[in-house]
């Protein structure tokens, strides 16, 4: 979108200096990952659908089967928690689909339509209020901020794997 700055020219009263410029759009990419409660039943393309609604493309994807390293190393930022040795399992439970989303702030827009972390806080229209089944089974994870995203994103996928 063009906008326009008008601003009035020096030494020359009446006269007016116009400047068009180009209104910068941050865009961003971020990893998502719908998590095996979500995969159980067959929620995929209905998770995804949500996504693109908002503005957001899918530019990698697939489906995997974590191991239980993979899980810890990914999760390792919640060792010292106590709910870090249910997460691992619940991770390693079934197949997730991991996905980088690609959009403006998508870190943002995607954290917004995945909903809080508890789905009972999660407000209308969210991913965890429409999908989770618990505050564990929350059916979806994503970046919180850009350097998690570029480390989230490089842990699953190749430069090459993301094809915009």
């Amino acid at each position: 979108m063009d906008s326009m700055i008008v601003a009035p020219h020096s030494g020359m009263p009446g006269t007016q200096l116009e400047m068009n410029f180009m209104e910068t759009k941050v865009v961003e990419r971020t990893l998502s990952i719908i998590k095996p409660d979500a995969t159980r039943r067959n929620l995929t393309g209905k998770i995804n659908s949500k996504f693109e609604e908002a503005g957001l493309r899918i530019v990698a994807q697939k489906r995997i089967r974590m191991s239980a390293e993979q899980a810890g190393t990914f999760y390792e930022v919640h060792k010292e928690r106590p709910f870090y040795a249910e997460l691992v399992e619940f991770m390693v439970s079934g197949p997730v689909v991991v996905q980088v989303l690609e959009g403006e702030n998508a870190i943002a827009k995607n954290r917004e339509v995945m909903g809080a972390t508890n789905p009972e806080e999660a407000d209308p229209g969210t991913i965890r209020k429409e999908f989770a089944v618990s505050l564990t089974e929350n059916s979806v994870h994503g970046s919180d901020a850009t350097d998690t995203a570029e480390k989230e994103i490089s842990f699953f996928f190749a430069a090459l794997e993301i094809v915009v």
